[in-house]
């Protein structure tokens, strides 16, 4: 033993170990022969892990994890929580960040109307910055670059005839910054997303009565400007209806190609499994038996009206009205409750019905989900809804109206439905597109509607859930730590990010969050100013983070690993040392 090092009892050691920074843990090694030899221990390091980390006993290992050692090394030396940088030149709230997939450019929007692109490069530059003032844009709030990094999109808040607020989504190349295409979107909380390389998703918002709307998906050409004259630029994608006040919000696109070959299966089972057969079988089903049998649809969770006994839905109108008219309806319905249960008898037979086998059954399909936020029940987004894309809808070649529809037909039907009983903040997808992470702050338990525009109040803290979009079914338990504090009629969109291993999300309570995805555990807190709105990994780095914040900035976050090989990497400053040995000489 070490010279001056006492003879402990491993349990003594242990204990100390519960009570040492991260640091001090992972370099006992070197103290002396003692704590090396505990450093060699696994079942020492197993225990230390889930007494350190708080994590139930029945969490198994990451599968990609050699020893406890290297996890507890993994989770202390790869999270990026160290600030390298802050960069100032927007001058009013950042409100989004997004990468390129290359991971050598990234776009920020901001309230002083701005799209700022930016090189990621050793230190973050500044490389273009594009004003939207001129357009009549009030601010940006969301970017994305198309699959081979050749196009920006970003959307913004548009400023119409006597001030009324819309959105817009601008087309920029990548190639010299120039503006390629406009394309209006409302409202302007649809953001608008990629579909491919070259089209688009917008959104448009007819008023059909009071609370009642109709929501329009529109596929767009990014090359409006160019190719107008010779082949159609837009097609109608979907048409929705919307009860209640409700509208289509916050739409996104989900691959399914990788579904079968995830970046990392969230489901404990599922993992034993992958990992123990040498067989790939579908990771959502329980034995090879189950695989071998047909896989039946599922059935979707969508709102459906009482069983009309088969009655046709203009005799069911009808038959409402001569309710009305003689008193037969208790309680009185109010104007709200009438025109609802109107719109639902008129939609009941002009729409369309979901699309059968919403799951794919082939691991190389080409069909894609179209994700977005909508509801039922108020005006506040509480539901997501998700509808397939099929390969022939992924192109604006044919009518623009889309395929020729008959009057049964006029509607489109959402193919599922998730219900998250409180109002939706945030989404993002996991970097294989299998998992969905939903944002939301919760409603009161058992609260009851009774007026549409006045959504029930909701929680302060954040609950952040996991959505399996193979199986449709959420996967562990909401993740939590972030607060907001905005009340209902305010409430704004806070957005999160996925990276291999871990999910980070921004929040109202001045910082940034990161949590690990396989231990659903929250590693690290950013501190920032003001509220945090965005935050984002590096698609080819997730040991880099950025936080955009109220405070103006944009911070750059680092793993203590990667800085430490950064630092190694930078050239010595020499200019000192010159100076030190000429004035010696002089």
């Amino acid at each position: 033993m070490d010279a001056g090092c006492p003879r402990l009892p491993d349990t003594v050691l242990f204990e100390i170990f519960l009570y040492l920074d991260h640091a001090d843990v992972l370099s006992v090694g070197l103290v002396c022969q003692q704590w090396r030899a505990v450093a060699r221990d696994e079942f020492l390091w197993k225990e230390l892990f889930y007494r350190y980390y708080r994590v139930s006993r029945d969490v198994p290992r990451h599968p990609g994890a050699v020893s406890w050692y290297d996890e507890f090394q993994r989770l202390y030396d790869t999270i990026p929580c160290v600030e390298v940088q802050a960069l100032k030149e927007h001058n009013d709230q950042v409100l989004h960040l997004s990468f390129s997939h290359s991971g050598c450019l990234f776009a920020s929007c901001s309230k002083d109307c701005t799209v700022k692109i930016w090189s990621n490069e050793l230190d973050i530059s500044l490389q273009h910055s594009s004003n939207m003032r001129p357009y009549n844009w009030s601010y940006t709030q969301f970017s994305q670059f198309n699959s081979d990094d050749s196009l920006l999109l970003v959307s913004g808040v548009f400023v119409g005839p006597h001030n009324s607020s819309s959105g817009e989504i601008a087309v920029i190349s990548m190639e010299n910054f120039t503006l390629l295409s406009r394309v209006r979107n409302k409202p302007y909380d649809v953001f608008g997303c990629w579909l491919n390389e070259t089209n688009l998703i917008s959104g448009n918002l007819h008023r059909i009565g009071r609370i009642t709307s109709c929501s329009v998906l529109w596929l767009n050409n990014a090359f409006q400007g160019i190719e107008s004259e010779n082949v159609n630029v837009v097609k109608r994608l979907f048409k929705i209806q919307n009860l209640n006040a409700s509208t289509i919000r916050t739409v996104m696109v989900a691959d399914c190609s990788r579904y079968d070959s995830p970046d990392l299966l969230l489901d404990y089972e599922e993992q034993l499994s992958a990992s123990s057969t040498c067989p790939v079988f579908d990771l959502g089903s329980d034995s090879e038996e189950e695989e071998a049998k047909p896989k039946l649809p599922l059935e979707p969770a969508i709102q459906e009206l009482p069983d009309a006994g088969g009655v046709p839905a203009e005799h069911g109108l009808q038959q409402l009205f001569d309710d009305i008219m003689e008193g037969r309806v208790r309680p009185a319905m109010t104007e709200t409750e009438l025109e609802t249960e109107v719109a639902k008898l008129f939609v009941r037979n002009r729409t369309k019905p979901p699309e059968p086998n919403l799951l794919p059954t082939d691991s190389n399909s080409k069909t894609k989900y179209l994700i977005f936020t909508t509801g039922c029940l108020t005006y506040s987004p509480h539901q997501i809804g998700i509808k397939r894309i099929l390969p022939h809808q992924m192109t604006t070649a044919g009518p623009v109206l889309g395929e020729e529809r008959r009057s049964d037909e006029f509607f489109d039907s959402l193919d599922h439905v998730i219900d998250i009983h409180g109002h939706i903040i945030g989404m993002g997808l996991s970097p294989d597109h299998r998992y969905l992470y939903v944002n939301s702050r919760a409603w009161p338990r058992d609260c009851v509607i009774s007026d549409p525009m006045q959504p029930p109040p909701i929680a302060e803290e954040i609950d952040l859930h996991v959505f399996d979009l193979k199986t449709m079914k959420e996967v562990k338990r909401a993740l939590r730590a972030h607060r907001a504090y905005t009340p209902n009629e305010e409430c704004f969109f806070i957005f999160l990010d996925v990276s291999r291993d871990f999910v980070a999300s921004g929040a109202e309570d001045r910082h940034g969050y990161i949590w690990d995805r396989h231990y659903n555990i929250c590693l690290a807190k950013l501190q920032h100013d003001n509220v945090v709105n965005s935050v984002a990994f590096s698609p080819v780095e997730q040991e880099l983070l950025l936080t955009a914040s109220d405070d103006t900035t944009i911070k750059v976050w680092r793993s203590p690993r990667a800085v430490r090989v950064r630092q190694a990497r930078r050239p010595r400053p020499r200019k000192l040392l010159f100076s030190w040995l000429m004035n010696q000489k002089s």
